[in-house]
């Protein structure tokens, strides 16, 4: 034992109330639960972290029972970022909260790779749920999916995404769900936020 705190010696932390608004566009990057698993740095190397090390996980029956539904107005998107692990996961929260799947939005090449089970891992998905119609006035069309950004701090998305959906959707009402900061142009919520 290191000393560290796995996931089941974590404190669960008390998540602020959502928002009372509902919003055109969701961004979401869930905490996804690992159950405990921590990233290492290859056969006899140090272990460099996981999802625990940083911030409370919650499990897919978990976040499913969060009512983000709630918070979505009747014609809105939810960009969901999802590790491949949990691709099938996702897809079910994304409907769990009321949503009907709909593409892949963004494909991020973190440039730098993480250690996998069966090949070294280094793209992740932000994938795009729609709830009615797609949101109205529409901004650019021509938004590109593929996003090659080195990572950053652990867990953390690249700003080009935010950058891109407001570029798609200009004057929607937008919400960033498990926050990191606050960016203008965007409410947020999250232990970070």
């Amino acid at each position: 034992m290191t000393g560290k705190k796995t996931r089941a010696e974590s404190p669960r932390t008390e998540m602020p109330a959502f928002p009372s608004r509902r919003y055109a566009i969701l961004y979401a990057d869930p905490p996804w639960d690992y159950k405990g698993q921590l990233q290492h740095t290859g056969a006899g190397g140090r272990e460099s972290g996981g999802a625990a090390r940083h911030y409370p996980t919650a499990t897919l029956r978990e976040m499913s029972a969060w009512p983000v539904g709630d918070l979505a107005e009747d014609d809105a998107l939810l960009f969901l970022w999802s590790s491949s692990p949990h691709l099938d996961q996702a897809i079910e929260l994304g409907k769990a909260w009321g949503f009907s799947w709909a593409t892949v939005a963004f494909v991020w090449n973190k440039v730098r790779v993480n250690p996998g089970y069966y090949t070294m891992s280094q793209c992740e998905l932000c994938l795009l749920f729609r709830r009615g119609r797609i949101p109205l006035p529409r901004g650019s069309r021509s938004v590109r999916q593929y996003v090659e950004a080195r990572r950053g701090a652990h867990s953390a998305k690249p700003e080009e995404v935010r950058r891109r959906i407001e570029e798609m959707f200009p004057e929607q009402s937008r919400l960033e769900l498990f926050a990191r900061g606050r960016f203008p142009g965007w409410d947020a919520w999250g232990l970070e936020a």
